[in-house]
């Protein structure tokens, strides 16, 4: 990514809690992340901190879905930034995967997707993606066994996605995703982009507040 030098800079950080708008997921529907790309440098971080300012909004106003490249997001202490972003879609849904730098050689995945029921109103489901080993493994169109817990599927299908920032991915192509939830709701997604080896993660939800995002502007 490039690194803009203005002169006559001022900055300030908006420190976002991502309140009300974080949904926990229904166990019947699966999130469908991007496939988990390769370790990317770490970017520099901003030439001017110092004439950074605080500015607090008013988180009743604030939608996860406005995080961008570059921010800083803390859970609970755990701060980490947004090096890239792919936003994708399948059969008409589409969210946007946020890849997150939590230190040297550290990547997670952060999801957010806008999801409606027939019988639900429309409501965010935000989740954090956490790297499992495959060991070659395959997605089975059964139920297959990970650290001894049995999964069993729920979708699988291919996603087209653009990619912005630093992924590890072309700027365009297609993702395929098979989706599977265990008995205690645990949820799993083996990815791959097309004609790469199949990898996999873990889904947590994020329980509402419990997000806040800093950005330089």
């Amino acid at each position: 990514m490039t690194v803009a030098v203005v002169l006559a800079v001022s900055a300030a950080i908006f420190v976002v809690v991502l309140g009300a708008f974080l949904g926990t997921r229904r166990p019947n529907k699966t999130a469908r992340p991007a496939p988990r790309p390769p370790e990317p440098a770490p970017e520099p971080t901003s030439p001017h901190p110092a004439l950074a300012r605080p500015v607090v909004l008013n988180p009743e106003y604030l939608d996860p879905r406005t995080i961008k490249v570059g921010d800083v997001i803390d859970r609970q202490g755990i701060r980490s930034r947004v090096l890239g972003a792919l936003h994708l879609s399948w059969q008409g849904d589409q969210w946007t995967e946020y890849l997150l730098e939590e230190g040297l050689g550290h990547y997670m995945w952060l999801s957010v997707e806008e999801r409606q029921g027939p019988d639900d109103p429309p409501h965010l489901e935000v989740y954090l993606w956490t790297p499992v080993p495959t060991q070659g493994m395959v997605p089975a169109k059964s139920m297959l066994i990970m650290e001894g817990v049995e999964f069993h599927p729920m979708e699988r299908g291919t996603a087209t996605f653009r990619s912005e920032g630093t992924t590890g991915y072309p700027e365009r192509g297609l993702a395929d995703f098979v989706d599977y939830l265990a008995a205690d709701g645990r949820l799993l997604s083996f990815n791959r982009v097309q004609g790469q080896p199949w990898t996999a993660a873990y889904a947590q939800p994020l329980a509402p507040g419990s997000i806040n995002v800093e950005r330089m502007l």
